[in-house]
């Protein structure tokens, strides 16, 4: 051990060469050069080694990484966004009669109709024990029973983000639960430790394809799979049409929604657009209508194996035929394609668009994969 500091001696003038050496050739001595602080250094200013740290440092910055790391210009938005003036219930998966009263019902008479087997929620006002049974009524005068309901139906608490600044980098959130990797590729992963969960906020600073698959730095040596993530690609520039500064954009690869006002990203979440053969349209449209609460309905299949029946779905804006912005508080699977063309949100994150836009206010829908047609022959007016 009393050896070491005369072999890291003789490490440093191996590296940078000795003065005396120098001087036996006739070139001018040269003093050692010191290895730079732990920062990021230009070439040409430093007058140090940029090796070890700083070195790493710079690669770092070079993904527009800094440390520690910057975060992003967000806040969360008020949670009371989420809160719904309706109480939901959904129809059993079978064909159900609702009646005049509850005894009715009972007796078996006065059918009011029978609601078609299908994807069916409805709203309930009130409730009745009669006979031994229980009772809802779903519109004034019209009753189903209990056992042919499921009550309590809980909408997806999700929210996106508000901006005050466009971020510098594209982010988004988590989709299913994953453990971070030191470098990208799926051959003998070493993994961070790390894990991340569904709708976690990342940041990405790189995204690289490797072997076929998309692989997004996340951190400093830190990445995750493509399919793990839905991005933002914050825009700088609008879309070609739209002079106002003013836009909501659909990534329909990416299944996300961004939101500008004077050409300034203020808002960002996950959506659930249009599933294949129902695809939500690429194209640029305008919000022609908004309505607080509206009834869906309808089926694109000719055997009806589609149908919906759909009450008081909140905080609905049309932008394409019957395409529209509303909220979805009968599934929780947004940064996924899940509808027949309209672009699905929670509930609160609807409820955020509905009361920032307005009726005129530009729609930008693409798909940076060019995987969705364009063909307008393939499309059918849209649905929920």
């Amino acid at each position: 051990m009393k050896n070491k500091p005369v072999v890291i001696l003789a490490i440093i003038l191996a590296v940078l060469g000795s003065p005396q050496a120098a001087a036996a050739d006739g070139e001018i001595p040269q003093q050692p050069v010191a290895l730079c602080l732990p920062e990021i250094y230009s070439a040409a200013s430093s007058g140090c080694q940029p090796l070890g740290p700083s070195s790493y440092l710079a690669r770092m910055a070079q993904s527009g990484i800094t440390l520690p790391l910057r975060a992003l210009p967000s806040r969360s938005p008020d949670p009371v966004l989420s809160e719904l003036p309706y109480l939901y219930a959904r129809i059993k998966d079978r064909e159900v009669p609702t009646y005049s009263s509850p005894a009715d019902a009972v007796a078996g008479t006065n059918i009011r109709r029978y609601i078609e087997q299908g994807l069916n929620y409805v709203t309930y006002i009130d409730y009745m024990h009669y006979n031994g049974e229980s009772f809802y009524m779903i519109s004034p005068g019209e009753w189903v029973r209990q056992k042919d309901l499921t009550v309590n139906i809980v909408a997806s608490p999700f929210l996106g983000l508000e901006f005050y600044g466009t971020p510098a980098n594209d982010f988004g959130w988590v989709l299913y639960t994953v453990q971070s990797q030191t470098s990208p590729g799926g051959k003998a992963p070493v993994f961070t430790g790390k894990e991340y969960y569904k709708f976690d906020v990342i940041q990405v600073f790189e995204t690289i394809e490797k072997d076929g698959v998309r692989w997004h730095m996340i951190g400093p040596d830190e990445w995750i799979e493509g399919r793990y993530a839905a991005l933002v690609y914050p825009a700088a520039s609008p879309p070609e049409g739209v002079t106002n500064g003013r836009w909501i954009e659909i990534n329909l690869f990416e299944q996300t929604i961004s939101v500008y006002q004077d050409n300034r990203m203020i808002y960002a979440t996950l959506v659930s657009s249009g599933l294949p053969g129902w695809w939500t349209r690429p194209g640029l449209f305008q919000v022609y209508e908004k309505l607080e609460s509206t009834l869906m309905t309808g089926s694109l299949e000719a055997d009806r194996s589609d149908y919906y029946y759909l009450e008081d779905v909140p905080w609905t804006m049309y932008f394409d035929q019957k395409r529209a912005f509303h909220g979805a508080f009968w599934h929780n699977n947004f940064g996924f394609e899940n509808s027949h063309g309209c672009a699905n949100l929670s509930p609160g994150d609807s409820r955020w668009l509905f009361q920032w836009a307005n009726l005129g206010d530009w729609v930008y829908v693409w798909d940076p994969s060019g995987q969705t047609p364009t063909d307008p022959a393939l499309y059918t007016p849209g649905g929920a």
